[in-house]
C-alpha cells in the first residue's frame, strides 16, 4: 500500500499563515491585543487584575518553597485566564444575539460560574500553603 501523499491544500482560511517565526510574532501581537482589549472593555478583568497584582508581588515573600510559590501564583493566574475565557464567551454570545436566548444565557452563566469557582480556589490554595496544618492531622 503506497504512503499517503502530503497535503497540498491551502490553509482553511486565506488569513491563516503557514507558520514560521512570523506566525509566532503575529500570535504574540494578537495575544497582546486581547489583553489590552480585556483591560479596556472588561470591568471584571480590571478588578481581578487589581486584586492579582498585590498577591503576585507578595507570593515570593510568603511562599515557604518554590513548589508552594508555583501553586500560589498558578491559582491567581488561573483566575485571570478563566476571566478572559468568560469574557470571550460573553462577547461571542452578544455577537450572536442581544435578544434573550436561553442557551446563550446558560453559556454566560456557566462561564460566570467557572470564574466564581476559580476565585474561591485562591484563598483555599493560599490557606493550605500558608496556614499550619490542623492539629488533628
Amino acid at each position: 500500500m503506497p504512503a499517503p501523499a502530503p497535503p497540498t491544500s491551502p490553509p482553511a482560511a486565506a488569513y491563516k499563515s503557514r507558520g514560521g517565526i512570523g506566525r509566532v510574532f503575529r500570535a504574540l501581537r494578537y495575544s497582546w491585543a486581547g489583553l489590552r482589549a480585556a483591560v479596556r472593555h472588561e470591568a471584571a478583568f480590571r478588578q481581578e487584575l487589581l486584586l492579582a497584582a498585590p498577591l503576585l508581588v507578595a507570593a515570593p515573600f510568603l511562599a515557604p518553597g518554590r513548589w508552594q510559590l508555583l501553586v500560589m501564583v498558578a491559582s491567581v493566574v488561573a483566575v485571570l485566564v478563566v476571566e478572559l475565557l468568560n469574557s470571550a464567551i460573553e462577547a461571542l454570545a452578544d455577537a450572536v444575539s442581544l435578544e434573550l436566548q436561553p442557551l446563550l444565557g446558560r453559556a454566560k452563566d456557566l462561564g460566570s460560574a467557572a470564574v466564581l469557582l476559580t476565585l474561591l480556589g485562591v484563598p483555599f490554595t493560599w490557606g493550605l500553603v500558608l496556614l499550619p496544618a490542623p492539629p488533628w492531622r
